[in-house]
Formats: structure tokens, C-alpha cells, sequence
């Protein structure tokens, strides 16, 4: 069947006006955050219930067409590029809230909710979406259950995973799922809905989800601490670790802050220059809370592992100081970075950072290298900036080989090579620095059960 006639067997499903064709929806919504891959679908479809979903799913195995499923596009994996002639399944229509249940602490969501969007409707009901990232504003729910997004508060709250009560999903085959029913005790054999969970559409489409909220924190304080190496973070945690309910424990390199306050939006937080800087975010409920965090304070910089140190003051201070963290992303984008998306357990983190930095900059002392992360739960972001008089190209391809040298290493200390981004197309290569042959052999059987004609975002995680 020729292009033009799956497009209007598409129009028949979800209507004429929701299959897009023209060249720039075709470049925005066959994208997402990455910049490797050059978009190529052959369209974008809208469907606005499960059922359409479903009837889109069928139309693909009967006519042998490809889909990428589309949220917010906000991955940096190439998870929900579509560049081979697929056609998007976009979620945006299906961006309703409904069934919230007080009782039970849930909402029924659409995939296309956005993040931003269920975290302001459970302020409202005096509630807390705490999944929590810098794309908050654009991603969407079924984009964060598919890569199971984890953010700045997984060291108290955990992941995506942890907040899915249940799901709806359209598999491969066109199959509508309704998994786990929203309970909080299910006993019944295979937990399916955990396949879903981060498995970046190749199974098939999260279309519904049913969340869990939980109470609102009460009076959030911020502290931002200048340490001198990477050993002096390590013991700032277990001191604080040790005594306090941390919701936050965020660390980023001079040079990161560095580049967010040149913007001139947001000051730097004391004098005092430091290597790496660690930003605290805790619940001060009482004057005890905040007492304790002081003296933790006093007694890190006795211990010279904290140089200087500011706690907020207000909930304003306290926003401008997380700015120095979450702004990073955004402002280094201007020089093209290479990100790597890493993690190791905790306690390995300094070694593991160091034996990389070493590395990298050994390689190419003219790159510029900017360390943050999420280090409470032992996720590392590696930026790497291009030089301004390197060709991109060039310089994606010096990165490829450093690459190599990274996931060596991170197979050595036995971490992942993603850490909460996904893998998509750009991990793919290096899976198996953290899988086993064995186990992807696994992931292959389990992706011919849900997805036997290969439609289901071909090309990602692993090649069927």
C-alpha cells in the first residue's frame, strides 16, 4: 500500500485534521532532545482515546508500518525520534485528569498530562506529585512512565515506578491492558505493568495511567555547601544522610555553576570558590529540624569538608538557589554538549567520577567537562562542551570514542550505562556494558510476546 494510502486509512481513525504531513510537523514532532538523529516519519497522528490507539496499533501489523510513540519529546536517548519512514502516535490529545480519589490518593491520567500539569492539580487538592525534573513544563506522564523518569527528588521519593498505581496500554498487537487495577496489593502472578515501565514504547503504548500522590512537604529549606573534592561531597552525605529526611542531595561542578551565573539570572550563592558544590533540600517541620542541620553544618566545616555554605531563608531564596542546579541543562545547550547519563551505588561515586575525569580530559585536554547530578542516589551526568571551532560532526565523533572509555569504566564499578534517561537509540550500542548477553536475549523473547512484527518503536533499546 503507497504512503498516501496509509495516511488516509489514519484519517479514518482519528479524523482528517489529525494526521499531519507537512514538513514542519513532521520536523517537530519526529524529534525529541537529541540532536544526532535526523527526523524522517512519514506522519503525525493524534488519537484522543485508547481505543483509536488501539485502531492504529491494528492498521500497522495489517499494512506493516512502523510507530514511535510521542510525548512531551523531552528524551535525550533519540527514544522518540521516528527517522525511518515510522509514523507518531502523538499523545497530546489524551491530556485529561479524572477519577481523583481522596481516600486513595490517586488520579486517573492521560499519557499526555503534563508533568507540571498533575504536580499543580495535587497542590490544589492539598496533595504532592513529587517526581520532579527541569522538564517538568513539557514532558508528559506517558513519556515519564516509558523511561521511568527519575529527577531531583529520588533519594526520598524514588522513581516514576514507584508513583504507577496502574495502567491502560495498547500493545504491539493491538491489545488494550488493563494492568493492576490500581491496587495496592495484587498478588496475582507477573507484574506486567513493570515492563511498561521503562520500556520506551517497544512493547507498546502507554495510553493511561493511574498515579498515587502523597502528602505535601511542609516548609522545604535549602542548603548549598562548597566542598573541595568529591570525598568531601561522600561525607557531607552520610553526615547529613545519617541524621536528617532528606528529600534532596544534588551536587554540580564549578564549572557548571559557573556558566549558569554568567547568564546574569541568578547570583552565585557565597565568595568562597569551591571545586564542587552540594545543594540539601530537607523539611525544616520544626526549630529541631533546622537546629540539626546547622550544627551539621558546623561540624562538616570543622571536618574541612565544607568550605562555605548558605541556607535559605525564604521560599524565594530557596528557588534561586535550586536554580544554580536546574539551569545547568538549559544554559550549556548553546555548545552542542555530549551528555552521558550514567550511575553507579553510591559509595563507589567519587573513584568512579575521578577515574573518568581523568580519562576524558587525558584524551581531549581542549574539551570542556561539566559534572552534576543527582549523587543522594548515585546518577552522574557527564557533559562534555564542543568547541566552538570544531564541526559537530567532528566532535560527535570524538565522543563516540569517548564512549567507549566511559562505559568501560562503567562496567568495571558495575553501573548503568543510563541512568534515567533510557536508552533509545544513542545507549543502544553499549547495552551490554550493563546487561548480559543472557538478559538481552530475555528483553528479545519478551519484545516478540508483546510486538511479534517488530511496529513498536523499532530500532530502540534493543534490536529485535
Amino acid at each position: 500500500m503507497s504512503q498516501a494510502q496509509i495516511i488516509e486509512q489514519l484519517k479514518a481513525i482519528v479524523g482528517s485534521e489529525r494526521v499531519l504531513n507537512d514538513a514542519d510537523s513532521l520536523e517537530t514532532f519526529g524529534k525529541d532532545w537529541t540532536k544526532i538523529f535526523a527526523p524522517k516519519p512519514l506522519a503525525i497522528t493524534f488519537p484522543n482515546s485508547t481505543q483509536q490507539v488501539a485502531d492504529i496499533v491494528k492498521l500497522a501489523n495489517e499494512l506493516e508500518f512502523a510507530i514511535v510513540p510521542s510525548g512531551g519529546r523531552t528524551g535525550l536517548s533519540a527514544g522518540a525520534v521516528a527517522s525511518n519512514g515510522e509514523v507518531v502516535v502523538s499523545m497530546d490529545r489524551m491530556n485529561t485528569l479524572t477519577d481523583f480519589n481522596l481516600t486513595d490518593r490517586t488520579v486517573h491520567c492521560g499519557a499526555g498530562v503534563i508533568t507540571e500539569q498533575l504536580q499543580t492539580f495535587a497542590e490544589e487538592q492539598g496533595l504532592y506529585y513529587p517526581v520532579d525534573f527541569a522538564s517538568a513544563g513539557s514532558s508528559q506522564i506517558g513519556g515519564n512512565i516509558s523511561t521511568n523518569a527519575g529527577g531531583i527528588k529520588v533519594i526520598k521519593y524514588g522513581m516514576t515506578r514507584d508513583w504507577v498505581a496502574g495502567l491502560t496500554v495498547v500493545t504491539g498487537k493491538g491489545d488494550i491492558l488493563e494492568l493492576n487495577k490500581d491496587l495496592v496489593k495484587n498478588n496475582t502472578g507477573y507484574d506486567m505493568r513493570q515492563l511498561f515501565i521503562g520500556g520506551e514504547g517497544t512493547l507498546g503504548i502507554v495510553t493511561e495511567a493511574t498515579m498515587r500522590l502523597t502528602r505535601t512537604p511542609k516548609n522545604l529549606s535549602v542548603l548549598v555547601l562548597g566542598v573541595p573534592d568529591m570525598n568531601a561531597i561522600m561525607d557531607v552525605l552520610h553526615a547529613y544522610h545519617g541524621k536528617m529526611d532528606l528529600s534532596a542531595f544534588e551536587f554540580f561542578s564549578h564549572k557548571a555553576m559557573s556558566k549558569v551565573v554568567a547568564r546574569g539570572d541568578v547570583a552565585a550563592p557565597f565568595e568562597t570558590e569551591a571545586d564542587f558544590y552540594a545543594l540539601i533540600e530537607f523539611e525544616a517541620i520544626s526549630e529541631g529540624d533546622m537546629d540539626t542541620a546547622m550544627e551539621l553544618f558546623e561540624h562538616c566545616m570543622e571536618q574541612g569538608w565544607v568550605l562555605d555554605g548558605v541556607i535559605s531563608q525564604s521560599e524565594t531564596q530557596a528557588k534561586n538557589l535550586w536554580r544554580l542546579r536546574e539551569d545547568i541543562s538549559e544554559t550549556i545547550a548553546e555548545w552542542t554538549p555530549y551528555k552521558n547519563d550514567i550511575s553507579v551505588v553510591v559509595s563507589k561515586v567519587p573513584p568512579f567520577l575521578a577515574e573518568i575525569d581523568e580519562v576524558v580530559t587525558k584524551a581531549y585536554p581542549d574539551f570542556e567537562i561539566i559534572w552534576f547530578g543527582h549523587i543522594g542516589d548515585g546518577n552522574l551526568h557527564l557533559n562534555i562542551l564542543k568547541p566552538d571551532d570544531l564541526a559537530k560532526e567532528e566532535f560527535f565523533e570524538k565522543c563516540g570514542q569517548v564512549s567507549t572509555w566511559v562505559f568501560e569504566i562503567v562496567e568495571k564499578y558495575q553501573g548503568s550505562v543510563s541512568a534515567e534517561h533510557g536508552v533509545g537509540m544513542t545507549k543502544k550500542p553499549y547495552l551490554q556494558y550493563t546487561r548480559s548477553e543472557t538478559e538481552i536475549d530475555y528483553m528479545r523473547a519478551m519484545k516478540a510476546v508483546f510486538d511479534p512484527k517488530n511496529i513498536m518503536n523499532p530500532g530502540k533499546i534493543i534490536d529485535a
